[in-house]
């Protein structure tokens, strides 16, 4: 009995996990939103806008890999189970 509450937080945890997933699409989203609209205000700046655009995207997208890997953990390694 005791092992199966533990395997049911393992899950619930894993899930939870996987909704900061959900953050990092919002916000590369926006991201490239403003960047389009301001290429597009000003085309010459191009190089300068996506350079920044790339690095704020590969930032914000750490967070999701993170929590894809606290996801994988939970379910496959159970650490205290």
């Amino acid at each position: 009995m005791e092992t199966a509450i533990v395997h049911a937080a393992y899950a619930i945890g894993a899930g939870l996990a996987m909704i900061a997933g959900i953050g990092p699409g919002i916000g590369e989203g926006y991201a490239v939103g403003k960047a389009c609209e301001a290429i597009g205000r000003q085309p010459e700046c191009r190089g300068s806008v996506m350079g920044t655009m790339f690095v704020g995207c590969a930032v914000a997208e750490t967070t999701g890999i993170y929590s894809f890997i606290i996801a994988l953990l939970l379910i496959f390694l159970k650490p205290f189970g």
